[in-house]
């Protein structure tokens, strides 16, 4: 079902990712990293951008 859904990929201060139902308010302390898709789509480009999980500040 997850699929058939459509989400956007999302960012906080310490350039860490996750997606979030594209038709719910993006919570506070998150913005939009300009990606929409399936969850499969979502979670592949998250792939690609994050490369350094660790937050940003202890970088």
């Amino acid at each position: 079902m997850n699929e058939l859904l459509e989400f956007i990929v999302v960012v906080n201060n310490e350039e860490q990712y996750s997606i979030w139902p594209i038709n719910r308010e993006i919570p506070v302390g998150w913005k939009s990293a300009s990606f929409t898709g399936n969850k499969a789509d979502c979670l592949d480009y998250i792939e690609e951008q994050w490369v350094d999980m660790r937050p940003k500040s202890i970088r």
